[in-house]
């Protein structure tokens, strides 16, 4: 329950509610309009202009409080994060999820999740004026740790594919795969549909045994969805189709 309700007009204001304790950011709202029993305090960020999309040389920045919808449409997403994005949530939520939001609140079968993994993302966090860093997502997703994230920043000179198999097209994915590729041949898969967080597969140096890389990643992938084996299989002919839609050769 929001016991009290604050609209800071700068990013500092926000930064010193936010060490209140059982307070929280509200962004799009998705969250805290949800039941809940404990009492807490919200920040509301819309006046902090933290919903800008914005390129910067090979870098796409994400505000933290831009809608699924709105990174959507914009002109400079990725295809496949779009494909991605389409599959998280049904319109009328994505009209009002956050990114932030949806980074904090997102579980293994993610799908923006599952693309920011593969796309090496950066977070921009804050708890203080003094105090700012940028978080790898990998580094960020286990631990989801405190502060406010002001941006979520992506690559554009990369090569990207998204595949997912799930019951219905509108369903959320049993098995997804995202794969990025740089020029100079990094390449990082990252998989979703099973457990807390998305799996990082694969980030090497070429895409050599990805297939390989992707059946070991879900060898324990057993739920009430779907069974690991399947999802080995699965997992593996995903990566492959991203490869294919890449155009990339393995030898």
């Amino acid at each position: 329950m929001i016991t009290a309700y604050h609209r800071p007009k700068t990013l500092d204001e926000a930064l010193e509610l936010l060490t209140q304790p059982n307070t929280l950011p509200l962004g799009g709202g998705t969250l805290l309009s949800q039941p809940q029993t404990d009492s807490v305090q919200a920040v509301d960020l819309q006046l902090l202009g933290l919903d800008s999309l914005k390129t910067k040389g090979n870098d796409y920045e994400i505000g933290a409080t831009c809608t699924l919808q709105s990174l959507l449409e914009s002109k400079d997403c990725p295809e496949a994060l779009r494909i991605a994005i389409r599959l998280e949530a049904p319109i009328n939520i994505r009209n009002s999820a956050t990114a932030a939001g949806t980074l904090i609140a997102g579980d293994g079968r993610s799908t923006f999740l599952t693309a920011l993994l593969a796309l090496d993302a950066k977070i921009d966090i804050r708890k203080s004026k003094a105090d700012s860093r940028i978080s790898n997502i990998g580094e960020f997703l286990p631990l989801r740790p405190n502060g406010l994230i002001t941006s979520i920043t992506i690559p554009l000179n990369t090569k990207f594919a998204f595949e997912f198999v799930s019951k219905t097209p509108a369903d959320t994915p049993i098995v997804c795969a995202a794969l990025s590729q740089w020029n100079s041949g990094r390449t990082r898969l990252a998989l979703g549909g099973y457990g807390k967080t998305p799996l990082l597969a694969m980030d090497g140096t070429e895409a050599e045994g990805i297939d390989t890389a992707a059946r070991n990643a879900y060898h324990e992938a057993t739920d009430e969805w779907a069974s690991a084996e399947y999802r080995m299989d699965v997992a593996a002919t995903l990566a492959a189709r991203c490869l294919e839609r890449l155009n990339v050769k393995t030898f």
